[in-house]
């Protein structure tokens, strides 16, 4: 929050409350909502979704780094996703003692020996960064993750700037309120699907339809040219909204329907060799001495830009190298986070905890289900975090900014590659994992400074 705003109004409790009450209903205006977990499945009851009282203040310099780097990282991820070989040598030890990567990796083995029925690409990801705060009080913009699966947040992070700007005109901040931007990034990840969408060749309107792995394995089917039908209508998109956990394969038919549409001629959102590209084990081979280097070779400026944004990486494969990544993290286990193989929130593994899992683990290949990154720390603000049915408190915050990126490639041909916008989720100090659909982080905006 910026200084001004936390002198004057952070200890104004009624003017707190009112401006709280003022935001909530704002958010309900505006549509940032969400279906309640009482009743998750219905859409009779909805709350607003979670965000912050004030925007955030963030760096101008790291934001505009993140942004531009986003068509860098679309372009990264889709030259991995077209890298067998790559691929194969990165996840080698992973698949061996992690069975729901191992499962998705024989699905990539099965649509490269068929051949790949798809030609046309799209990819929607989002790239995850926090400031780290260097000894001089200045940050560095280090990534945390890239989201290749289910990059999500880009229909509500598009209607939170007007959230803000009206708490902060409602709070006497007009100048402030000015300096909150424009954010749409639900235009530019329809405009990658339609784009998509007109490739494949489709010539009427654009309808849509939510079905579930169970609803595709017992309607889905393929033409003798490879063309997806469901329930008697051809597919030219299929975006996943699921399927990144192995929580939502609850059967073997979800699997055998993961891999009917893997199979298809439909633009897969992501395909499955662009899925494997996110997993951590790669984030990890990706920071490796010269790796960058191979897929932009005569691009050092790219190789530097995207290099920048790294936080220290470590593998725990057996051997050497990997018996030096556990004596580090065991010396200093809150230096550090432990990684598996897993997206959603809420996985990762700090501190103590550290240590009981590489002490079990430490001379066995299940260590290898692992990789051991560097605690980025980033500088704690004051703000207040609006849940339902949550006590109206300040709080020692810690803040996440994603740059979301699509392109569309088409062969060997790249019609689109843009940074379509921006998501910031903030939450309490005192929780060290967790995104806003686990319930611990919160929708936010940043305030350049």
């Amino acid at each position: 929050m910026a200084q001004g705003i936390q002198e004057d109004v952070m200890l104004n409790t009624a003017l707190i409350k009112e401006l709280a009450d003022v935001a909530k209903d704002e958010a309900l205006l505006q549509g940032v909502l969400m279906r309640i977990k009482e009743t998750p499945n219905s859409s009779e009851l909805a709350t607003y979704a979670p965000f912050t009282l004030f925007p955030t203040p963030v760096p101008k310099a790291v934001f505009l780094q993140a942004l531009a780097v986003q068509t860098h990282y679309n372009t990264l991820v889709d030259k991995i996703s077209q890298d067998p070989d790559f691929l194969q040598e990165s996840l080698a030890s992973t698949v061996a003692v992690d069975d729901f990567t191992a499962r998705l990796f024989r699905i990539h083995q099965q649509i490269l020996k068929e051949g790949r029925s798809q030609t046309i690409v799209l990819g929607i990801n989002r790239s995850d960064y926090m400031l780290d705060q260097r000894e001089d009080g200045s940050s560095s913009l280090k990534q945390i993750e890239i989201n290749t699966f289910a990059a999500s947040f880009g229909g509500l992070s598009s209607h939170t700037p007007d959230v803000h700007r009206h708490i902060l005109k409602i709070a006497g901040r007009l100048e402030e309120s000015q300096r909150i931007l424009d954010n749409n990034p639900a235009a530019g990840l329809a405009r990658a699907v339609a784009k998509a969408w007109e490739l494949y060749g489709s010539e009427k309107n654009i309808p849509t339809k939510r079905k579930r792995f169970d609803d595709v394995f017992k309607t889905g089917s393929l033409d003798h040219d490879k063309r997806l039908f469901v329930e008697g209508e051809e597919v030219a998109v299929v975006y996943f909204r699921n399927g990144y956990m192995p929580q939502n394969y609850t059967s073997e038919q979800d699997w055998d329907a993961r891999l009917l549409m893997e199979r298809s001629r439909a633009v897969k959102c992501p395909d499955i060799s662009t899925h494997l590209a996110g997993t951590k084990k790669v984030q990890q081979v990706l920071a490796r001495p010269g790796v960058l280097e191979k897929f932009f070779p005569d691009q050092p400026q790219v190789v530097e830009q995207i290099r920048a944004t790294f936080a220290g990486l470590y593998t725990l494969d057996l051997g050497p190298e990997g018996d030096k990544t556990v004596a580090l993290a065991l010396a200093a286990p809150d230096r550090f986070v432990l990684k598996p193989q897993r997206e959603g929130g809420g996985n990762n593994i700090y501190g103590s905890e550290i240590c009981r899992v590489l002490e079990g683990a430490k001379t066995s290949t299940e260590r290898t289900a692992y990789i051991l990154m560097d605690k980025i720390n980033p500088t704690a603000s004051q703000n207040y975090l609006l849940r339902r049915d949550a006590p109206l408190i300040i709080s020692n915050c810690l803040s996440e900014l994603g740059a979301f990126g699509v392109y569309v490639r088409q062969g060997t041909d790249m019609v689109m590659n843009e940074c379509v916008g921006h998501l910031l989720r903030t939450k309490s100090s005192e929780y060290s994992d967790g995104g806003v659909a686990a319930g611990v982080a919160v929708l936010d905006n940043p305030l350049l400074v």
